[in-house]
């Protein structure tokens, strides 16, 4: 994928925060480091997300379909 250059504004503190990470080489450059906390950002996001509509499944219930399903297919296999 390509990359794009763009501008942002960041507060002070974090850069200079960002600079000691560049200069310990951490990061090869502060675009660097910027993007890799970006990605992991919106990957903790994502993990979030998921976590939420796992939350709101009924256990009981999608056992009982898991079970239902498993116990039909069982029904139709062939014994040996």
């Amino acid at each position: 994928m390509g990359r794009t250059k763009i501008a942002i504004s960041i507060e002070e503190g974090t850069l200079h925060r960002i600079d000691r990470l560049v200069e310990s080489r951490m990061f090869p450059s502060r675009s660097r480091a910027i993007e890799t906390a970006v990605q992991e950002k919106i990957e903790r996001v994502k993990r979030r997300r998921l976590a939420r509509e796992c939350a709101k499944l009924d256990s009981k219930w999608e056992k009982a379909l898991a079970e239902e399903g498993l116990s039909s297919d069982l029904r139709e296999w062939p014994e040996y």
